[in-house]
């Protein structure tokens, strides 16, 4: 059986993942309509740009729902976690950024498809991540909510 703290999170991931994959979708799709992406010197591919577009809306609706719904027994100040949170999806957007231009430009793979399969791997890493060091609770903490 799942404990509460698994299924919160499941739910929680499953629901920031769906509003990340619908802003990847409309964004790729209708903002920068398949296509190159000029943004001063740097031009993006729209897959790549769409990525980043995601990314700004799903961060902080992430946290939230990290920090008040699935973690809300961590004791570590918000400040931290906040932090420690922006470390974990650095390391997600880059991996994200990697098997996306993987998958799309050498395996030729529909840029929309290439992302579900992406998230699947990233979040095998996120939950392992988020669990054990952004929302980690320190040994006292466990302690504590032994007694209670």
């Amino acid at each position: 059986m799942m404990n509460l703290q698994t299924f919160r999170y499941a739910a929680a991931g499953g629901s920031n993942t769906l509003l990340g994959l619908i802003v990847y979708y409309i964004s790729y799709k209708y903002i920068f309509f398949e296509s190159m992406f000029q943004f001063r010197v740097y031009a993006f591919e729209g897959h790549i740009a769409a990525l980043f577009v995601s990314f700004c809306v799903t961060f902080p609706v992430g946290f939230f729902l990290a920090k008040y719904v699935v973690f809300s027994d961590s004791k570590m100040k918000g400040r931290i976690q906040l932090f420690r949170y922006f470390l974990v999806c650095m390391v997600n957007l880059g991996i994200n950024y990697l098997l996306l231009k993987l998958f799309v430009e050498k395996f030729h793979i529909y840029p929309v498809l290439a992302q579900v399969i992406t998230i699947v791997i990233v979040i095998l890493f996120s939950y392992v991540a988020q669990r054990y060091f952004s929302f980690r609770q320190t040994a006292i903490d466990a302690s504590e909510d032994v007694k209670n």
